[in-house]
């Protein structure tokens, strides 16, 4: 344990890594949390020209006021319901156009009323259709729906045996769905943790990839051989100690995450299921549900990745190609992911932080031993096995290199 607590300050004491962290808060929280909900995500528009950053600085006043508009039509959603929400958007649109883009979740429901009722469509007409479809009309939202899901698995070629596999899945589903504001939660599931996963491996490679490759780099690695512990008890207070400051970065980070959503969002919608955000989405999840999902997955992805890290840098000299090759381990697959067979970019995926928690919304399978197994499942689980494994690895190969 001393030896653990010397590692762990030695660590924390290097200005990079200081640096790093310091680097990971101020992107993640501060702009893609904080700043992302008072401002330029969630701040009312200035005009219908301004962009992102032309909003208003007033997100949580806004959040609040688009949360009690939706809770007015709170409970389950019906046909009844739907109806009186796109009769309650046109009648406000007619009257403050602008209010109405502010207040509502009209692009969502825009998109569902777009994809149930495509016969409702007028041809030539550019208007958003919630804009004039008659509300009467809007009948049979959840067997639409089912018929959507079908055809969206047939054109991707699930059929069959896969598609019976997705659908048992959907089976489990509660219907009807809870209607609450729903932007918020599809920022945050779609977006802002998505992309927090991409920004911590950046910062983790920069400290970790230093790890054991900077007793070279400090001309220190030969004083290993003649410290009271050797090189095996040392390779180990390492180890742990890239474990700790990565659970310590995660911890960090999601929990100021989780404080400025509940600052801004509160638990309003917790509730709602996911198929909300995404109507082919088969996963049998609310949105509470699918936030732990998504930081489970960056939590055991970093894990993941760190073993990979220190791997690295227990097999390389230089500070900078272990940097260099901690970092190809993660962005060369998201740079050559669009160019590859799609059975390649699944394989891909597996790698610790280079696949994504959204998969929740998708469809996406893989075939093992002539059963099918919902990519979810594998995301969560094979990513931290690869660490793991690689772990025995980094105390035998540093160790070669020391008594070399």
């Amino acid at each position: 344990m001393e030896l653990f607590l010397l590692e762990h300050r030695k660590l924390w004491r290097r200005a990079g890594t200081k640096i790093s962290v310091f680097m990971c808060f101020l992107y993640i929280v501060v702009f893609g949390s904080i700043l992302s909900f008072q401002w330029f995500n969630f701040g009312t528009k200035v005009d219908f020209k301004s962009n992102e950053f032309g909003r208003n600085f007033d997100g949580y006043a806004a959040i609040r006021d688009r949360q009690d508009y939706a809770l007015s039509f709170g409970g389950d959603l019906t046909d009844e319901s739907l109806q009186q929400i796109v009769r309650d958007y046109q009648q406000m649109e007619a009257a403050d156009s602008k209010r109405a883009w502010d207040l509502t979740d009209w692009i969502i429901i825009n998109d569902w009323l777009r994809n149930l009722w495509p016969e409702l469509q007028e041809a030539g007409n550019y208007q958003a259709v919630i804009s004039y479809f008659e509300p009467e009309k809007l009948n049979g939202f959840y067997g639409r729906r089912q018929l959507i899901l079908e055809k969206y698995l047939e054109n991707n070629n699930q059929t069959g045996k896969e598609k019976e596999y997705l659908l048992q899945i959907e089976e489990k589903v509660s219907k009807p769905f809870h209607y609450g504001w729903i932007r918020g939660w599809q920022t945050l599931l779609s977006i802002t943790i998505d992309t927090s996963a991409a920004s911590m491996a950046l910062f983790l490679a920069i400290v970790l990839s230093t790890l054991f490759a900077g007793e070279w780099h400090d001309n220190t690695s030969s004083l290993v051989l003649t410290t009271k512990n050797g090189w095996g008890k040392i390779a180990f207070a390492k180890m742990a100690t890239g474990l700790a400051f990565t659970v310590e970065l995660f911890a960090m980070i999601a929990i100021c995450d989780i404080v400025s959503q509940l600052f801004f969002m509160g638990t309003t919608g917790w509730d709602m299921p996911v198929q909300l955000i995404k109507l082919t989405t088969i996963a049998p999840m609310n949105m509470l549900q699918a936030e732990i999902y998504e930081w489970a997955f960056i939590l055991l992805g970093m894990v993941g990745y760190a073993g990979i890290v220190m791997l690295i840098s227990a097999a390389v000299k230089s500070n900078v190609l272990a940097l260099i090759l901690s970092l190809a381990v993660v962005y060369v697959p998201t740079m050559i992911d669009p160019y590859l067979p799609f059975g390649f970019q699944k394989a891909l995926s597996l790698i610790p932080l280079v696949g994504s928690g959204t998969d929740i919304f998708r469809t996406y399978t893989f075939h093992i031993f002539g059963k099918y197994v919902w990519s979810p499942y594998l995301l969560i689980t094979v990513p931290v096995l690869i660490g793991i494994v690689c772990m025995p690895f980094v105390v035998k190969k540093w160790s070669r290199r020391i008594k070399a």
